[in-house]
């Protein structure tokens, strides 16, 4: 999950192992980072976070999942316009975009018992 990356870029900037962290999930050919905006960051976080994905780009591939809208990323990233800007414009360059509506999958069998019972 993305606030856990996040938890652990902020550790190793503390422990001053941030690039060898970074270089880290660098190796990946497939970086898959879930739920991003469920919870707020802090501008240093967001300039961490700014610099995994900066090492990433044209250079491998990784998967975002967000339910937020990329205009609302400002928010969440530590309120930098600046920082989400160049984030996204990195994220976005050669990306493929999905967007999944429809009921939850998580709730599609309560949804059944639903429709059948006339209940939830």
């Amino acid at each position: 999950m993305y606030i856990s990356l996040i938890n652990l870029l902020l550790k190793a900037y503390q422990e001053g192992l941030l690039e060898k962290k970074i270089r880290h999930y660098f190796k990946y050919k497939l970086l898959i980072i879930d739920e991003i905006g469920f919870n707020e960051i802090s501008p240093l976080e967001a300039k961490l976070f700014f610099q995994l994905i900066d090492l990433r780009y044209e250079k491998r591939s990784t998967i975002i999942t967000s339910n937020i809208s990329f205009e609302k990323w400002a928010e969440i990233l530590g309120k930098d316009e600046m920082i989400t800007k160049a984030i996204l414009d990195r994220l976005l360059h050669h990306s493929y975009l999905f967007n999944i509506t429809g009921p939850s999958y998580r709730i599609k069998d309560k949804l059944k018992i639903k429709h059948k019972s006339g209940e939830f």
